[in-house]
Protein backbone atom coordinates (compact mmCIF):
# COMPACT_ATOMS: atom_id res chain seq x y z
CA UNK A 1 0.00 0.00 0.00
CA UNK A 2 1.50 3.40 -0.95
CA UNK A 3 2.17 5.94 1.77
CA UNK A 4 1.48 9.67 1.86
CA UNK A 5 4.19 12.33 1.70
CA UNK A 6 2.72 15.72 2.61
CA UNK A 7 3.92 18.58 4.77
CA UNK A 8 2.21 21.86 5.69
CA UNK A 9 4.21 24.72 7.20
CA UNK A 10 3.35 28.26 8.27
CA UNK A 11 6.00 30.84 9.00
CA UNK A 12 7.87 33.91 7.75
CA UNK A 13 10.03 34.03 4.65
CA UNK A 14 13.69 34.46 5.57
CA UNK A 15 14.54 36.29 2.34
CA UNK A 16 13.19 37.20 -1.07
CA UNK A 17 12.57 34.27 -3.42
CA UNK A 18 15.61 33.24 -5.46
CA UNK A 19 15.02 32.34 -9.13
CA UNK A 20 17.62 30.40 -11.09
CA UNK A 21 17.65 28.77 -14.52
CA UNK A 22 18.21 25.06 -15.02
CA UNK A 23 20.55 23.65 -17.67
CA UNK A 24 17.48 22.54 -19.63
CA UNK A 25 16.16 26.12 -19.83
CA UNK A 26 13.51 25.91 -17.10
CA UNK A 27 13.32 27.89 -13.89
CA UNK A 28 13.60 26.86 -10.25
CA UNK A 29 12.52 29.00 -7.29
CA UNK A 30 13.88 28.55 -3.78
CA UNK A 31 12.84 30.20 -0.52
CA UNK A 32 13.65 29.79 3.15
CA UNK A 33 10.78 29.64 5.64
CA UNK A 34 11.21 30.02 9.41
CA UNK A 35 8.82 28.31 11.79
CA UNK A 36 8.98 29.19 15.49
CA UNK A 37 8.53 27.06 18.54
CA UNK A 38 9.14 27.65 22.19
CA UNK A 39 9.74 25.62 25.31
CA UNK A 40 10.55 26.12 28.95
CA UNK A 41 14.13 25.25 29.92
CA UNK A 42 13.73 22.68 32.70
CA UNK A 43 17.01 23.75 34.38
CA UNK A 44 16.46 27.53 34.46
CA UNK A 45 12.70 27.78 34.05
CA UNK A 46 13.18 30.43 31.36
CA UNK A 47 11.17 30.46 28.13
CA UNK A 48 13.31 29.70 25.06
CA UNK A 49 12.23 30.60 21.52
CA UNK A 50 13.74 28.60 18.68
CA UNK A 51 13.41 28.99 14.90
CA UNK A 52 13.53 26.02 12.52
CA UNK A 53 14.51 26.84 8.92
CA UNK A 54 12.99 25.02 5.94
CA UNK A 55 14.07 25.13 2.30
CA UNK A 56 11.15 25.44 -0.15
CA UNK A 57 11.65 24.56 -3.86
CA UNK A 58 9.38 24.64 -6.92
CA UNK A 59 9.79 24.16 -10.67
CA UNK A 60 6.17 25.21 -11.45
CA UNK A 61 6.32 28.06 -14.02
CA UNK A 62 3.01 29.70 -13.03
CA UNK A 63 3.84 29.62 -9.35
CA UNK A 64 7.34 30.98 -9.95
CA UNK A 65 5.80 34.06 -11.62
CA UNK A 66 3.61 34.71 -8.57
CA UNK A 67 6.51 34.16 -6.18
CA UNK A 68 8.68 36.67 -8.10
CA UNK A 69 6.09 39.37 -7.37
CA UNK A 70 4.95 38.44 -3.87
CA UNK A 71 7.43 36.21 -1.99
CA UNK A 72 9.50 38.73 -0.04
CA UNK A 73 11.47 38.62 3.19
CA UNK A 74 9.39 38.71 6.36
CA UNK A 75 6.03 37.88 4.77
CA UNK A 76 3.87 35.37 6.67
CA UNK A 77 3.37 32.42 4.31
CA UNK A 78 1.88 28.93 4.35
CA UNK A 79 3.17 26.13 2.11
CA UNK A 80 1.92 22.62 1.40
CA UNK A 81 4.17 20.22 -0.47
CA UNK A 82 6.13 17.02 -0.14
CA UNK A 83 9.40 16.22 1.62
CA UNK A 84 12.32 15.20 -0.53
CA UNK A 85 15.90 14.51 0.51
CA UNK A 86 18.71 14.97 -2.01
CA UNK A 87 22.12 13.37 -1.73
CA UNK A 88 25.23 14.58 -3.52
CA UNK A 89 28.98 14.64 -3.20
CA UNK A 90 31.22 17.64 -3.86
CA UNK A 91 34.34 17.10 -5.95
CA UNK A 92 37.26 16.11 -3.77
CA UNK A 93 35.13 15.13 -0.76
CA UNK A 94 34.83 11.58 0.52
CA UNK A 95 31.43 11.79 2.19
CA UNK A 96 27.95 12.51 0.86
CA UNK A 97 25.97 15.63 1.68
CA UNK A 98 22.22 15.66 2.27
CA UNK A 99 19.52 18.32 1.99
CA UNK A 100 15.86 17.85 2.93
CA UNK A 101 13.51 20.22 1.09
CA UNK A 102 9.80 20.87 0.76
CA UNK A 103 8.97 20.52 -2.93
CA UNK A 104 5.88 22.34 -4.24
CA UNK A 105 4.50 20.22 -7.09
CA UNK A 106 1.15 20.47 -8.90
CA UNK A 107 -1.46 20.08 -6.19
CA UNK A 108 0.78 21.79 -3.62
CA UNK A 109 0.04 25.28 -2.31
CA UNK A 110 1.64 28.56 -1.36
CA UNK A 111 -0.63 31.00 0.48
CA UNK A 112 0.34 34.48 1.61
CA UNK A 113 -1.32 35.02 4.98
CA UNK A 114 -1.07 38.81 5.03
CA UNK A 115 -1.31 41.47 2.33
CA UNK A 116 1.80 42.80 0.67
CA UNK A 117 2.06 46.06 2.63
CA UNK A 118 3.47 49.33 1.29
CA UNK A 119 6.98 48.73 2.70
CA UNK A 120 7.30 45.43 0.90
CA UNK A 121 5.39 46.44 -2.24
CA UNK A 122 7.94 49.19 -2.94
CA UNK A 123 10.70 46.57 -3.07
CA UNK A 124 8.83 44.43 -5.60
CA UNK A 125 7.34 47.21 -7.71
CA UNK A 126 3.83 45.90 -7.09
CA UNK A 127 0.87 47.74 -5.65
CA UNK A 128 -1.48 46.19 -3.14
CA UNK A 129 -4.35 47.63 -1.16
CA UNK A 130 -5.62 46.23 2.11
CA UNK A 131 -8.00 43.39 1.36
CA UNK A 132 -6.76 42.78 -2.20
CA UNK A 133 -6.66 39.13 -3.16
CA UNK A 134 -4.81 37.51 -5.99
CA UNK A 135 -5.48 34.02 -7.21
CA UNK A 136 -3.41 33.09 -10.25
CA UNK A 137 -5.29 31.09 -12.87
CA UNK A 138 -8.51 31.90 -11.02
CA UNK A 139 -7.24 29.89 -8.07
CA UNK A 140 -6.76 26.82 -10.27
CA UNK A 141 -4.44 24.12 -8.93
CA UNK A 142 -4.38 25.84 -5.53
CA UNK A 143 -1.08 27.54 -6.33
CA UNK A 144 -1.25 30.78 -4.40
CA UNK A 145 -3.42 33.39 -2.85
CA UNK A 146 -2.73 36.78 -1.33
CA UNK A 147 -5.13 38.25 1.14
CA UNK A 148 -6.27 38.66 4.68
CA UNK A 149 -4.93 35.63 6.40
CA UNK A 150 -4.76 34.23 9.86
CA UNK A 151 -3.88 37.36 11.82
CA UNK A 152 -7.53 37.94 12.78
CA UNK A 153 -7.41 41.68 12.10
CA UNK A 154 -7.34 43.94 9.12
CA UNK A 155 -4.71 41.79 7.41
CA UNK A 156 -1.66 43.65 8.69
CA UNK A 157 0.59 42.52 11.49
CA UNK A 158 2.69 44.74 13.74
CA UNK A 159 5.50 46.69 12.15
CA UNK A 160 7.85 44.75 14.45
CA UNK A 161 8.69 41.99 11.95
CA UNK A 162 11.88 40.33 13.21
CA UNK A 163 13.38 39.86 9.73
Amino acid sequence: MPGMNMVILEGRLGGDVEIRHTTSGGKVATMSLATDEGYRNKNTGEWVDRAEWHRIVTFQEGLIGVLEKHAVKGRMTSVAGKLQTRRWRKNGEESDRFSTEIIITPGGQVNFLEPLDARIAGRTGGETRSGDREQPNGGANGYASNGNGGDGGDGYLDDEIPF
